[in-house]
């Protein structure tokens, strides 16, 4: 069962950055957000409202104001700073390379933040799928002219921004059910993006079949999908797991960009998500031998 959830989970958050590149050749990041998140939000909340549930009733003010702040985080201020990059001539696969950094920025902070240290294995396997998706988007990035150097900044400080909230989350007491955490993360998405578009006059959302057709692919596959696998996966392994396979999100959307923009797939693509997919199996198998010499640890603590 995990290993089909991770499947799905990369598969739907690399579908976002095509979604992105597919949105904004029609319109600006702030419009697509805002038309992305603001229906959404509304079936949402009013779902909850209808349906209402425990789940909600044993929320506290400040547990919804730690999950609107992590929605400000891990949505507004992440998804924002990718789509302006996008925008602004980044390339898909160069973001999702920076995006890739994840790992080893939170594997480096889990230990003194969550007490869940990397061991060497994992740290090996951690530098591997850096490596692999460096070799993937590697001459993309080379090949991309009339760039700023400061562009490729803004997705970094998106990533930041998701890594502050995964530890927000995790160290987080209470326990919020995934519906309640969606709903309160998009209701918190739609407020900032429709305010930004309505400050900068951008709302108005273009009259193009293929937005609308990016709008309905980011919100069913990026946020359902994606962005609902990704706290699921995250509750169900931990930071440094999970966050091993954002190295598998630049090869996919390699892969992804060649089949549906025409973008070359060269040996070195292939070649950089071999690496990233073995990244991915050393630091697992660190991680199950772990847990089984934990299992065995209890076993004889218990026989004792």
């Amino acid at each position: 069962m995990n290993v089909l959830l991770s499947a799905a989970f990369v598969v739907c958050w690399s579908s976002g950055f095509v979604g992105a590149k597919l949105g904004t050749q029609d319109a600006g990041a702030t419009t697509l957000l805002m038309w992305r998140f603001l229906p959404l939000a509304a079936v949402l909340v009013a779902f909850a409202v209808h349906r209402g549930g425990s789940s909600w009733r044993a929320l506290a003010p400040r547990d919804l104001a730690r999950q609107a702040l992590i929605g400000l985080l891990s949505q507004s201020g992440y998804l924002l700073t990718v789509y302006y990059a996008i925008q602004l001539g980044v390339s898909s696969g160069t973001t999702a390379l920076i995006d890739g950094t994840q790992p080893l920025v939170a594997g480096a902070l889990a230990g003194p933040l969550l007490r869940e240290y990397v061991s060497p294995r994992q740290w090996l396997g951690l530098c591997l799928g850096l490596g692999g998706v460096a070799l993937v988007t590697t001459a993309d990035a080379a090949a991309t002219t009339g760039v700023a150097w400061w562009t490729y900044l803004v997705p970094f400080a998106g990533m930041l921004s998701l890594v502050a909230a995964t530890f927000l989350e995790r160290r987080s007491r209470t326990r919020v059910t995934p519906a309640v955490s969606m709903t309160v993360h998009c209701a918190t998405s739609a407020v900032v993006f429709t305010a930004a578009a309505l400050a900068t006059g951008t709302a108005t959302p273009p009259t193009t079949g293929s937005f609308w057709l990016a709008t309905l692919w980011l919100v069913t596959l990026s946020t359902f999908g994606g962005y609902g696998l990704y706290w699921l996966v995250l509750q169900r392994s931990g930071v440094t797991e999970v966050n091993t396979l954002m190295f598998l999100m630049a090869p996919v959307t390699a892969v992804w960009g060649a089949l549906m923009f025409g973008e070359p797939f060269t040996t070195q693509t292939g070649v950089g998500l071999a690496v990233a997919l073995g990244a991915v199996g050393v630091v697992r198998g660190a991680g199950s031998r772990r847990a089984e010499a934990r299992s065995e640890a209890e076993v004889e603590v218990t026989g004792q």
